[in-house]
């Protein structure tokens, strides 16, 4: 009962820190462009608690504590982009109510590229929060890393057929810098049935190795069963701990996080073009799945609070920061409903002179959202079958 509730906490404070960022970066935008706002909430439903400050926007905590939103003055539109008639209705109601002067606070009636800004600011907040934890936990607790050498060849693996021999330095792959182990394990994982071209120091030579990592399936316990790329090589070097200076910290973290958004772009374009199964998608259930199960293992065998406590926190921001790279990232994506279909839509009107038509803007908010729920549905069926819980379920009955 008490790794479901330790679960439940780490689900919630993780998706809130991410999703009360995301749309921080929206108001604190909004807020420079001048865009009049009426609430900030952190959560959804009905408010636990509320308040206003000196300019009059109320904020919020909900009930639901799953996320939360900004919302604009005059925003009832859910695409947030009305056309034409919209606005000149939108337009005169304002100037009745508040005078004509009122009408340039309002987001609708911003220049494009600060209603832009004001959209693409909510998944640039969520990569800076990824770059400022991952600098924090650099700058002070480092990482242990393993020197990218080949020390055991499983017989008959893709690298031991390629060529490997014991005793190789993988220098690059496909002409990427490979500094640990680590880096060859993260750019192997996504590419079963790729060819890579490593580059070997073996010795005194520099050699070429092209080696296609086999399709394997594994089972631990943050992503349940997964099927991954492998090459068949291992490393028993001894680790050595690796902390970035004050000055390398964020030039450390920006690396990692554009790393982050390299390989799920990556993965996106493989299981867009049908070189990789779509079985492999996780969604809420695997994300808290895999909160709860950092959460656990950073808190186990703990000697005191204080040090539970610790390895909890360090756990979090580790999930803080992977998760908003790739919430930050999907809302890019140029779906209605998302930000990157708000930066499609104003692309549009920046190129056209005036608004995409309400009809054509209704029928994308329904198909975007069609795109969406199908997405999580599909994404918590994998889950389900991931973490075996259909063959839990028929055990019951057996």
């Amino acid at each position: 009962m008490s790794g479901i509730l330790l679960t439940l906490v780490a689900f919630v404070i993780v998706l809130s820190v991410v999703v009360t960022v995301h749309e921080l970066g929206h108001f604190l935008a909004a807020r420079a462009c001048g865009v009049a706002i009426d609430c900030f909430s952190i959560g959804f439903g009905p408010r636990i608690v509320s308040w206003r400050d000196k300019t009059g926007v109320e904020w919020r905590i909900a009930w639901f504590p799953l996320g939360g939103y900004v919302r604009f003055s005059g925003d009832d539109n859910a695409a947030s982009v009305p056309d034409n008639a919209d606005l000149a209705l939108l337009k005169a109601e304002i100037a009745e109510r508040e005078g004509a002067e009122a009408v340039s606070r309002y987001y609708h009636f911003k220049p494009v590229w600060q209603r832009a800004f004001i959209a693409v600011a909510g998944p640039v907040a969520n990569f800076l929060l990824a770059i400022a934890v991952f600098a924090v936990l650099l700058a002070t607790l480092g990482e242990y890393r393993r020197p990218a050498t080949v020390d055991r060849l499983a017989a008959g693996s893709a690298a031991a057929v390629a060529g490997f021999k014991p005793g190789d330095l993988i220098t690059q792959a496909d002409g990427r810098r490979i500094k640990n182990f680590e880096d060859v394990g993260r750019y192997v994982i996504l590419r079963s049935g790729m060819p890579i071209d490593f580059t070997v120091k073996r010795g005194d030579q520099t050699l070429n190795i092209v080696a296609t990592p086999t399709q394997v399936e594994v089972v631990d316990k943050i992503n349940g069963r997964a099927k991954v790329g492998r090459l068949g090589i291992e490393n028993v070097s001894r680790s050595y701990h690796y902390r970035s200076t004050v000055w390398r910290a964020i030039p450390d973290a920006t690396v990692e996080v554009w790393d982050q958004i390299s390989t799920i772009g990556f993965y996106l374009r493989r299981l867009v073009t049908g070189q990789i199964s779509a079985d492999q998608i996780s969604g809420v259930i695997g994300i808290g799945h895999a909160v709860g199960a950092v959460a656990q293992a950073s808190t186990a065998n703990a000697p005191d609070l204080k040090t539970m406590l610790l390895g909890f926190l360090v756990g979090e921001m580790v999930m803080v920061a992977t998760l908003s790279v790739s919430i930050g990232f999907m809302n890019l994506l140029p779906i209605p409903v998302l930000d990157g279909g708000h930066l499609l839509m104003y692309a549009y009107e920046a190129i056209a002179r005036r608004p995409l038509q309400a009809k054509f803007q209704a029928a994308s908010f329904r198909a975007g959202l069609a795109l969406i729920l199908g997405f999580m549905l599909f994404a918590a069926w994998n889950d389900l079958h991931r973490y075996d819980v259909f063959k839990f379920i028929g055990g019951l009955f057996s």
